[in-house]
């Protein structure tokens, strides 16, 4: 192939574009930031035009930058944030802000759709979840967040909205119908809305029992076809907005999680990938699928062909540190004369939590500022300091967040671990650690430390998903093979544990498990009133 290809993903902070040759290696990137809006009752939404926008923009500058090679691109591929509902009209326009992954709004009309009758396991209705569980390896989420809730939300309380829409798609299938008009799924994404059924990997296909039990239409799901497949090209007046060339092909756009895979070279089965960027999750690919219901853990259809993934989510990570620089460091409240957050914000805070120790003098911080997911699907939960003392200083606060971050990743490496024993007895071997924590020479060593894992620190961490989705187009087009992405991407650094603070990350973590198990029904006599929180 003479061409090059693009590569975009959309993440919950705005979206980056990457401009990348046949091997993968990323000739430029550029990145552009959306708005947030959190609404009462647990509402997360997002203006799919201020997406759009920010797409645009970022792609136009890459042209600007690089016109030649830009002007050859042979393929496009999109991944983003998923688990959320774009409502749109037959022309792929939205016709209501979507409600992302974050969005809990619909937790009450979840609750009833999977409850009643005679209750399993987190007040599953039994009947009900073994044939989800036996069709797509989950269910849906009983907090709300995912399609299915979100479907019925919009259903309620915005039946105008929901009237005018000819699809609802998630956001990868919003991007993709965006640039070819086709409302088209990969299995890999229809999969949040737990009506396929995924027991053959090649062979993925809407379940109509599903689609009603789940409350949705089949005729406004998109069609579904293979990840990684060619589904159309770029349509003209969209080549115009991006700057792209004539009949650039587009491959089906995908979710986050398994663009993030590709772009760390993470293809293989059990070679596991941690990302921690706004949320968290740790993952690898597997031969089988199977499903830790207590966990809330399953194996979900992969990009690549044959294969599933083991899906996890954590909700806050990354996030958890802006939480601490714009809400407490640099908050705007007329305190220090309302200090603006500077640009080196995030280096600065690395500094200072260097100068505490490992185990921040006993300080342990829990992220749970959104309610968690994996290994517990709990919407009450809330984040917070334990055991500050007067002796407490700012860098033992600043550190005990990287490091609470580090054991939610433990905790969440403990079940993903177990869910691959039978095939992998000793546990994984190392992560690849990608995202914007893998910046962080200080993270790396810390997730080696707490996790008591080799780290092996991807190059351009920030950029894996993005180049993920630039290598998905390759293979969609038959440039690369999967067999050879591993060798397109490149290690920055490996870090290794260090055995001299094992013990005192031990007592932090059993510190942390308790705190969860001490406490979650407090949290939901708590927060349950308020039910979920925003």
């Amino acid at each position: 192939m003479t061409g090059y290809l693009l590569g975009v993903d959309l993440g919950t902070g705005g979206p980056k574009a990457v401009l990348a040759a046949a091997d993968g290696v990323i000739l430029g990137d550029e990145k552009g930031s959306v708005k947030l809006r959190l609404l009462p009752g647990g509402g997360a939404e997002q203006d799919p035009e201020d997406w759009w926008q920010a797409i645009a923009a970022a792609c136009l500058r890459l042209r600007d930058r690089l016109p030649i090679e830009y002007s050859r691109i042979a393929a496009v591929c999109m991944s983003s944030q998923w688990g959320g509902l774009v409502p749109v009209d037959a022309s792929g326009t939205a016709v209501h802000p979507a409600l992302i992954w974050m969005d809990a709004r619909g937790g009450s009309f979840s609750r009833a759709i999977t409850g009643g009758g005679l209750r399993g396991p987190g007040g599953y209705n039994v009947l009900a979840l073994r044939e989800w569980i036996a069709k797509t390896g989950g269910a849906p989420a009983r907090s709300g967040k995912d399609p299915v809730g979100q479907a019925a939300w919009l259903r309620h309380h915005r039946p105008e909205a929901n009237a005018a829409a000819a699809y609802l798609l998630d956001v990868p299938e919003y991007l993709t119908m965006r640039l070819t008009g086709r409302a088209a799924a990969g299995w890999d994404t229809a999969v949040l809305r737990w009506c396929t059924d995924n027991r053959d990997p090649h062979a993925v296909r809407w379940d109509e029992a599903l689609v009603r039990r789940c409350g949705l239409d089949l005729a406004r799901l998109p069609e579904l076809v293979p990840p990684g497949s060619v589904v159309g090209t770029v349509r003209p007046h969209v080549a115009d907005e991006l700057g792209l060339p004539a009949g650039v092909r587009v491959v089906a756009g995908t979710g986050d999680t398994t663009a993030a895979a590709v772009g760390a070279g993470a293809t293989e089965n059990f070679d596991a990938h941690l990302y921690v960027g706004t949320s968290a999750w740790l993952s690898c690919h597997v031969p089988y699928k199977r499903t830790h219901l207590l966990h809330n853990v399953a194996s979900l259809p992969a990009v690549v062909p044959g294969r599933y993934w083991a899906a996890t989510i954590q909700d806050v990570a990354g996030k958890a540190v802006d939480w601490l620089l714009d809400s407490v460091i640099y908050a705007q409240d007329g305190m220090l004369d309302a200090l603006p957050r500077p640009d080196d914000a995030l280096e600065r805070l690395n500094g200072l939590a260097a100068a505490a120790p490992p185990g921040c003098n006993g300080v342990v911080f829990t992220p749970w500022l959104n309610g968690e997911r994996t290994p517990v699907d709990d919407p009450y939960l809330r984040g917070g300091w334990f055991n500050v003392s007067l002796s407490t200083t700012r860098a033992d606060l600043a550190r005990s967040v990287f490091e609470g971050i580090a054991l939610n990743a433990r905790w969440m490496l403990q079940v993903v671990e177990r869910f691959v024993r039978s095939s992998r007895p000793d546990g994984l071997a190392s992560l690849r650690f990608i995202g914007g924590g893998a910046r962080s020479a200080l993270w790396c060593q810390t997730m080696a430390d707490v996790l008591n894992i080799e780290i092996h620190q991807i190059a351009d961490p920030v950029l894996a998903n993005a180049r993920g989705a630039a290598l998905i187009s390759g293979v969609g087009i038959g440039a690369l093979g999967w067999h050879e992405v591993p060798s397109r991407v490149a290690l920055a650094g490996i870090y290794r544990p260090d055995p001299a603070v094992r013990a005192v990350h031990d007592r932090q973590f059993a510190a942390f498990t308790a705190l969860y198990r001490n406490n979650r029904r407090l949290y939901a006599r708590h927060n349950g009133s308020l039910a979920p929180l925003g």
